[in-house]
This record gives C-alpha cells, sequence and structure tokens, in this order.
C-alpha cells in the first residue's frame, strides 16, 4: 500500500505561480510519481511525472514550459511548480504513484491517488 499525501494548492491569480507537494509513506518502491488534474465536467488528464529512478520528467504538452515536476530525495517529496498559471489551469489536482511502470501518461497505469487539492485561477 502506498499513501500520498498532497498540499499546496489555493487560488491564485493568472500569471502567478503555485507549488505543489505530494510525499508518499508506506510501499516507497515506487516506478514514477504523477500530476493529474481533473476541471469540472472534464476528464482527469495527465500533467507531469516524473520517473523515480534517475529522476527524468515528461509533460502534458498544454504545461511545457510553464510547470516543473522535481523531486526531493532527502524529503522523499515530489513537487509541481506551476508558473504563468492560466484560468485554464482551475482544476482539482492529483498525486498518483506507480508501482509497476514509468513513464506514462495514462491514468491506467498509476495505481495510487492523493485526494487531490484545489488549485484555482480566476479569469
Amino acid at each position: 500500500q502506498v499513501q500520498l499525501v498532497e498540499s499546496g494548492g489555493g487560488l491564485v491569480q493568472a500569471g502567478g505561480s503555485l507549488r505543489l507537494s505530494c510525499t508518499p509513506s508506506g510501499r516507497t518502491i515506487l516506478y514514477a510519481m504523477a500530476w493529474f488534474r481533473q476541471a469540472p465536467g472534464k476528464e482527469r488528464e495527465f500533467v507531469a511525472g516524473i520517473r523515480w529512478s534517475g529522476g527524468s520528467a515528461y509533460y502534458a504538452d498544454s504545461v511545457k514550459a510553464r510547470f516543473i515536476v522535481s523531486r526531493d530525495n532527502a524529503r522523499n517529496t515530489v513537487y509541481l511548480q506551476m508558473n504563468n498559471l492560466k484560468p485554464g489551469d482551475t482544476a482539482v489536482y492529483y498525486c498518483a504513484a506507480s508501482t509497476f511502470y514509468a513513464g506514462s501518461n495514462s491514468r491506467d497505469d498509476y495505481d495510487y491517488w492523493g485526494q487531490g487539492t484545489q488549485v484555482t485561477v480566476p479569469s
């Protein structure tokens, strides 16, 4: 079992920044961690991921060059730094972990999920 604790959501004006955090506990032999988001009335979509071994990152085109996913090994925490936020980034953001696959942008390849944190960027 893996438990994921997220923090860092909130309300920010367009053009502003936020940083989300996610700390896994329990079984920590992971292949990857990722961030997904779900806006009202829309499907949950991939945002960014990071391979547990090696730390290489991968991004959705919609956030590339604005968002940065990183991992702090000492704190065993994954971050999503979100810059130049837009109203279209408004969503509940979910941290996810995979115990069997690395590098995927599919929800099906992640078997543990956090509770979600709201990010709101007013238009």
